[in-house]
């Protein structure tokens, strides 16, 4: 089994998040993007130690799970609803046994109570948040928006019939994608940085129908926007639009973010009621694109966390507080720490809004904010980015021996990694269960209690070091696929294996010796441009490699 040669097989399991398992010649290979029960044809485009990776090319055979049809125009093209085809049934039973497969090798045999995998209460039309690309679907093809073709950084699929936005956000879609397709108006070009049109992002309170429209654009062309917001306040929606905004973004890399913002119309923020409080969500504010999901995911981590009657609570990674509010209500006080300084803006004012003064938030990153905290915590909730609880924070958060910790993971293979660190401080995995927030897609949320039991913590001294912990994640501080996922979800910035090794040796870290260098010292390299080199810095900064 070569790179380049292409083979059949078929799809026997799926691992978390979508790795597909094919046995051919007896050699197992990783397909990602299918489903069990499909015949498949691959090329192989990875092959080191003895384990082999595969491009999805073509499905030849449907899976028996694929037992409905598809319910937009651009599936399988559009890579995000991958199970559509598949029963909501059948995809939270995959998710549920992806799960418990990752928690039962991590605890080695261990017993503790499963409770299942809680569906969304609405399987379609759940999110209330969603950006939007402007493109084209081929070269030289008319204008669409909507969102990328499955494995393609360039070709967008106009969305016009997306089952996963509530239908006012799709005749928004629409009105807008017609208004610039019939004015000839130019797409942002990402190689040549030129073009007009970025990005459409739109937010919609699921509890008061309130519509926020973000039409994003670069400064190199001007355009009267006063007939597109006439057109789309005339549209007829169940919900209202609130706000109508025309954000400037001039940054290099396809991220949607604002230089600057004119207010065309209205305000720039809604409320959404969640659990009895209240929360201003504004355009960057972070929230759960699954309102209705969240309620149950919170409700379950507010029944984890049981009573907090007269203790203080750290919700670490408390992104805009939430988690916080919720406990706040019967804790002595909350302390939310939480890296993104919005976040924590937006935490503060969602607690006043809801009367809540135990609440104290301080921006940082929490491997630096712990040492300087001198409150000490009852009861730890853990909600951390994709990547986990940094190797260097767990420690410093074991130590403080508290009889009780929540995770919520919203990637099950972190916390697998994470679990063994807590079970050689003494703690046992007492529940756990998982919350589908994004139906048709390949992710979950799991949510776990841990607990010191009988053991009395304030006589526990907690011995432990990194080598207590599986660090096959964190080889070197990190590996490469690693830096490109946190750069990419913290910047939307992608970057190659070469450009990390440049800033590697600019740091001084170790790099294979001829690893990504010039052929000849004639030979010219790409060198990375600046604002990478920035986000490259601050990953390494982030896994502790700098």
């Amino acid at each position: 089994m070569k790179k380049g040669e292409i083979y059949e097989g078929v799809i026997e399991k799926v691992d978390f998040p979508n790795k597909g398992i094919v046995i051919t010649d007896g050699q197992k290979v990783t397909v990602k993007n299918g489903m069990p029960g499909q015949k498949v044809r691959f090329m192989i485009n990875k092959k080191r130690s003895g384990r082999a990776e595969g491009r999805l090319l073509e499905v030849l055979e449907k899976s028996p799970l694929e037992t409905r049809e598809p319910v937009c125009s651009i599936f399988p093209e559009c890579g995000g609803c991958m199970y559509q085809t598949m029963s909501y049934e059948n995809q939270l039973k995959m998710k549920e046994c992806q799960v418990r497969e990752l928690l039962d090798g991590a605890l080695n045999g261990t017993d503790y109570q499963w409770e299942g995998i809680h569906g969304s209460p609405i399987e379609f039309r759940y999110r209330n948040k969603m950006e939007f690309s402007f493109g084209d679907a081929y070269k030289d093809g008319p204008l669409t928006l909507g969102l990328h073709k499955k494995g393609s950084t360039y070709d967008i699929l106009t969305a016009d019939d997306c089952q996963l936005v509530h239908e006012d956000m799709t005749k928004i879609l629409t009105c807008v994608h017609e208004y610039f397709l019939k004015r000839n108006v130019s797409y942002y070009k990402k190689m040549q940085h030129t073009g007009y049109l970025r990005h459409l992002l739109l937010r919609r309170s699921v509890t008061t129908g309130e519509i926020l429209v973000h039409v994003i654009t670069t400064s190199q062309e001007e355009h009267d926007l006063e007939s597109l917001k006439e057109e789309l306040l005339a549209l007829p929606l169940e919900g209202k639009i609130v706000g109508i905004m025309h954000i400037i973004n001039d940054s290099l890399s396809d991220v949607v973010q604002s230089d600057e913002t004119r207010i065309l119309y209205g305000q720039d923020f809604f409320y959404e009621t969640l659990l009895g409080l209240r929360f201003k969500i504004s355009t960057f504010s972070f929230f759960q694109p699954n309102s209705l999901a969240a309620e149950v995911l919170y409700s379950i981590v507010r029944e984890y966390i049981g009573d907090t009657k007269d203790k203080v609570v750290f919700d670490l990674y408390s992104g805009t507080g939430t988690i916080a509010q919720l406990a706040a209500s019967v804790a002595d006080e909350v302390i939310g720490v939480e890296i993104v300084e919005e976040a924590v803006e937006a935490a503060k004012q969602n607690a006043a809004l809801n009367n809540l003064s135990n609440c104290k938030f301080i921006a940082g990153d929490v491997l630096k904010v712990l040492d300087d905290l001198t409150e000490k915590p009852d009861v730890i909730i853990l909600d951390p980015p994709r990547d986990g609880i940094h190797p260097k924070a767990l420690p410093k958060i074991l130590s403080y021996g508290v009889d009780h910790i929540v995770y919520i993971s919203c990637k099950a293979t972190s916390l697998a990694r994470d679990l063994p660190a807590f079970l050689a401080a003494g703690y046992k995995l007492e529940k756990a269960c998982c919350v589908d927030q994004f139906c048709q897609t390949v992710h979950v949320e799991t949510v776990v209690l841990l607990s010191k039991g009988e053991i009395d913590s304030k006589k526990v001294r907690v011995e432990f070091s990194l080598e207590d912990m599986d660090m096959s994640e964190f080889q070197d501080g990190a590996t490469y696929p690693q830096i490109k996922e946190y750069v990419l979800e913290h910047t939307g910035l992608k970057v190659s294996n070469l450009y990390i090794s440049q800033i590697k040796r600019k740091c001084g870290l170790e790099v294979g010796k001829n690893y990504n260098l010039p052929k000849s010292e004639d030979s010219r390299q790409p060198q990375c441009p600046p604002e990478k080199e920035k986000a490259i810095r601050e990953a390494f900064k982030y896994f502790g490699m700098i």
